[in-house]
């Protein structure tokens, strides 16, 4: 199936159903009253995230989405049907934003996770509710609300916690086959992986993370050249981003230092804060060069670079260093998640404080001491009847 990250679509919910004016008419029963009932309401649409779906592909084809509009009141106190909702199933991790305005209106980053993106119209109301002791026979109405309509951008990005970032032919393929199951295409031309894949990565009994390899970056790709960086996006949601170093490149003029830096300066240019994400350097492909050599390429590359931060020396086709790389992952990304853990528990005292100082004013704000939108609705047609009436 083709891999497909972004597509726009048009979602337009239901209107609300008319309200009725209407009278009981019966034998032997003169002055029946008033009976109209209500619209029902149009239906609304939802994003739900699916973890067995892993591509926008379905969206580009269809692209208006419609719910039906709610059924009209009639006479006999007889409301009008609610229309059912839509459902759009999408990839886990899609971002939806609101095309025109830019505002993100929701984020699928969990299996199951529902959200409305357009809501449908509240029924209009019958003449039902606009009986008064003034007003006995009152005609008033109204008319079902429009439902929303809008057009969204559906934006996919996965979600692992360790990004592969590097030059065409680095080696990033061939180290997610070494690490995990997973099987991504493997070949000695550029740009063999042309969509982002996945694999998880067993570090031992019950810990495991998920490795994310996407199509190489080149220098320039900010202005389109090869792929473009496009892809990127795929590393915003990472923890850490592997950048492979290719120490035995096929052009025996190609530096790989100077390669580093040019998509180090990619990185910068689409993302100031995927800049700012944790990188180690990982120098690939020991295996075509002897030790000695692949030592002194390595000092040098770190020199001229002034890397002060992790790096590692592997080769993904023998599996040598990988396990040392696994497990340095493991205990960063734990680390990682101490750290969020501990600021979460921080954050709890001030909610429950906050909360405990909010509950004397909030207190006949509950369910039972508020009226329902439907009295509230009744209540409104009323005054608004009564008005008329002495108008």
């Amino acid at each position: 199936m083709k891999f497909v990250d972004e597509a726009f679509i048009d979602v337009v919910a239901g209107d609300g159903g008319n309200g009725m004016a209407s009278f009981r008419r019966e034998k032997c029963i003169p002055r029946g009253g008033p009976d109209g009932g209500d619209g029902g309401r149009g239906g609304s649409i939802y994003a739900v995230a699916d973890e067995n779906i892993n591509t926008l592909i379905d969206y580009r084809f269809a692209r208006i989405h419609r719910a039906e509009k709610g059924g009209n009141g009639s006479g006999a106190d007889c409301y009008g049907r609610g229309s059912e909702d839509v459902i759009l199933k999408m990839p886990v991790g899609t971002i939806i934003t609101d095309a025109e305005t830019g505002i993100q209106i929701a984020d699928l980053a969990k299996h199951g996770a529902r959200e409305m993106i357009a809501k449908g119209g509240a029924g209009g109301l019958g003449n039902l509710h606009f009986k008064s002791s003034t007003n006995r026979a009152p005609r008033q109405k109204t008319m079902g609300e429009e439902g929303e309509s809008r057009r969204v951008q559906l934006e996919l990005k996965v979600l692992a916690d360790v990004g592969l970032l590097g030059y065409p032919n680095a080696g990033k393929s061939t180290l997610v086959r070494a690490v995990s199951a997973a099987k991504p295409k493997v070949a000695d031309y550029p740009f063999t992986t042309l969509a982002p894949s996945l694999g998880v990565v067993r570090i031992d009994h019950g810990r495991a993370f998920v490795i994310a390899d996407i199509p190489g970056l080149i220098e320039g790709a900010s202005e389109g050249a090869g792929l473009g960086h496009q892809f990127l996006r795929h590393l915003q949601r990472t923890k850490l981003i592997l950048h492979l170093v290719d120490i035995a490149p096929y052009d025996p003029e190609a530096d790989p230092v100077l390669e580093a830096k040019a998509l180090a300066a990619e990185l910068k240019k689409y993302d100031t804060q995927l800049f700012k994400k944790p990188r180690w350097l990982v120098f690939n492909k020991l295996d075509l060069v002897d030790a000695k050599e692949a030592d002194t390429r390595i000092k040098d590359a770190l020199k001229r670079l002034r890397w002060t931060k992790p790096w590692f020396a592997i080769s993904g086709m023998h599996s040598t260093g990988t396990q040392n790389l696994v497990r340095a992952i493991g205990e960063h990304l734990a680390t990682v998640a101490a750290e969020l853990a501990a600021k979460e528990a921080a954050k709890k005292p001030k909610v429950e404080a906050q909360s405990a100082a909010l509950a004397p004013v909030m207190g006949n704000n509950t369910p039972s001491g508020q009226a329902t939108e439907q009295a509230q609705a009744r209540r409104e047609a009323r005054r608004i009847a009564d008005a008329s009436v002495l108008a």
